[in-house]
């Protein structure tokens, strides 16, 4: 299997008979790092016959699809770059129409279909909404991969009930496909597939396969010939060769540097000098040096002797500072900026002055209430950056957070991150070990299910309930719960006790952020914090106590007028 992702095309698209061609496609191949961080696009747009400005629809649809793709984070997945592209130009057309003469007769305004598709990695992400199609030959046979937005009235007419710009919201349709090399696959619009047959397309492809666009010429005379009577427009995309998904783009920028030497204190090295070592651990050795050229304090960290053998060992080092660079947040650690080359295989980050927040919870074996909230509250700021970008920290703990003096909370290691764009073009085992801390890592990781946003809250949650009571909440059963029989069986033990002062809602929260069921915990993280500060109705009605014992003496005044009541019933009906 090929290092690189290739493919061969052909397109043509021609007005037919009518005056003017609304009908707008194209292919964007970028380069690496873009193509395999990002793919390659693909896109179809048809404007709709009773429109006189849908062309520009189209044309905006398919250039803005290409231009806005391949501006989104690369660690977003192809889904969620896609969709929020699309759905920011149906509503710039959306309210192209509503700003116009047209506002009130949407089949006028700026409307079009779409039919687009991304190749990244192995797989293919077929976007669609209207009545153009995405084919795959298969066997020299055509299967279709998309399903028309129409109502069909009669024979002769039907219309769009699904295009960009008909509504403000917009439905768009999202597939996956497992590409192997060879895949061909045909975008085009209705008036192609409506007056050419399935298998004269076939048989047309297989005449040219040495040159696509003589195939997309062919097909587009072929449907001229038969009375097309709208325009055509044919795009064909052959997969010529797929990446080796286990060596991914960012791994090769530095796979091919040496590791950095044993690294000793007062050493010079690759323009640092080394003052002394933090820490070492069994994946990696962290080091304090200073920045020869700005004098600044920074952190290297090299990885681990007993890993430099293991590809995803390394795959995971090197994503640590690919990370850093893109989270943007100040309760997130900032990678330190490089204007030379390295010569050496090592991450290296800004230098945070403080403590972790396991020694601040040494330090404050009691802490007051506020101030865990705000620990929280930061870290939460910062996990929040991370789910933005479509990421999950997967190993939040106390040792992977700092405090610096100025009180500021920093999440740190980004060792077992899973970012879903990379997840798309890496081919690790769904099966491989849990990546965080047992005592701090969600049940659902324990039994094999994949993380989300909520498994970081579990870990948050944990965090908070050992600060407030010196305890974990489960103790070390999560990690023994290896079925979800057993996670059911799980006892929450309360935060509550005689020597800490906690209100009870408090445990209420924090119960249902470690509700060993994802879906139980918040939806958001955000709900989780505001709960901590501001008491929840429904958890204060659950805490009251009973009035027997916030009040016994109106609790048997009341138990004493009731039996009086019913005495006084009693003799009255005698």
């Amino acid at each position: 299997m090929a290092s690189s992702l290739s493919i061969s095309s052909g397109q043509y698209s021609h007005k037919g008979r009518k005056q003017l061609n609304q009908d707008f496609h194209g292919i964007y191949e970028p380069t690496e790092p873009l193509r395999s961080t990002k793919g390659i696009a693909i896109a179809l747009a048809d404007g709709i016959s009773s429109s006189q400005v849908s062309q520009i629809a189209s044309e905006t649809a398919v250039t803005n699809f290409f231009e806005d793709y391949f501006s989104t984070s690369e660690t977003w997945s192809v889904k969620q770059s896609a969709r929020r592209v699309l759905q920011a130009c149906n509503s710039w057309l959306y309210s192209q129409t509503r700003k116009s003469e047209f506002r009130y007769n949407l089949d006028k305004g700026y409307v079009c279909t779409f039919s687009g598709m991304i190749i990244k990695s192995a797989t293919a992400h077929l976007l669609h909404a209207g009545d153009s199609r995405i084919y795959r030959l298969n066997n020299k046979a055509l299967e279709v991969l998309t399903q028309e937005h129409r109502v069909q009235i009669s024979p002769e007419k039907h219309y769009l009930k699904r295009a960009l710009g008909m509504d403000q919201q917009l439905d768009c349709d999202y597939r996956q496909i497992n590409l192997t090399e060879g895949d061909t696959f045909l975008l085009m619009t209705d008036g192609i597939y409506e007056f050419v047959s399935d298998r004269d397309m076939a048989a047309l492809c297989d005449e040219h396969q040495d040159d696509l666009q003589l195939a997309a010429k062919a097909i587009t005379q072929k449907a001229f010939d038969n009375g097309s009577d709208d325009n055509l427009t044919v795009q064909i995309v052959r997969v010529d060769s797929l990446p080796d998904r286990s060596a991914s783009e960012i791994q090769q920028q530095l796979i091919q540097k040496p590791f950095p030497p044993s690294l000793k204190p007062r050493m010079q090295f690759d323009g640092f000098t080394v003052l002394r070592q933090l820490y070492a651990s069994a994946r990696s050795h962290v080091f304090l040096a200073e920045d020869d050229a700005s004098k600044e304090k920074v952190v290297i960290k090299t990885l681990a002797t007993e890993l430099r053998e293991d590809p995803e060992a390394i795959e995971r080092f090197l994503m640590e500072e690919w990370i850093a660079r893109r989270i943007d947040s100040a309760h997130v650690l900032k990678s330190f900026p490089l204007s030379r080359e390295r010569q050496y295989l090592y991450v290296v980050t800004e230098y945070i002055e403080g403590q972790t927040l396991t020694q601040w919870m040494h330090d404050n074996p009691a802490p007051k209430l506020d101030a865990v909230r705000e620990i929280i509250r930061q870290v939460a700021r910062g996990l929040l950056a991370f789910h933005r970008l479509e990421m999950l920290h997967q190993d939040l703990r106390p040792e992977n957070v700092m405090i610096d003096r100025n009180g500021t909370v920093k999440i740190i290691d980004f060792g077992s991150t899973w970012v879903a764009g990379v997840d798309e073009f890496t081919n690790y085992p769904s099966d491989r070990n849990i990546l965080g801390t047992a005592q701090y890592t969600a049940p659902e990781y324990f039994i094999g299910e994949p993380g989300s946003a909520r498994s970081d809250q579990f870990s948050l949650a944990v965090m908070a309930y050992q600060m407030l009571s010196g305890r974990l909440p489960y103790g070390a059963e999560v990690a023994r719960a290896t079925t979800r029989a057993q996670q059911w069986r799980l006892k929450y033990q309360s935060v509550l006790d005689a020597e800490r002062d906690t209100p009870a809602w408090i445990d209420y929260s924090l119960k249902k952020a470690l509700n060993p069921d994802p879906n139980k915990r918040y939806e958001a993280l955000s709900e989780f914090i505001y709960d901590l500060r501001h008491p929840n109705k429904a958890f204060v009605n659950q805490a009251r106590a009973p009035l027997l014992e916030r009040n016994p003496v109106a609790f048997w005044q009341g138990v004493s007028l009731m039996l009086s009541m019913i005495i006084a019933a009693l003799l009255y009906w005698r």
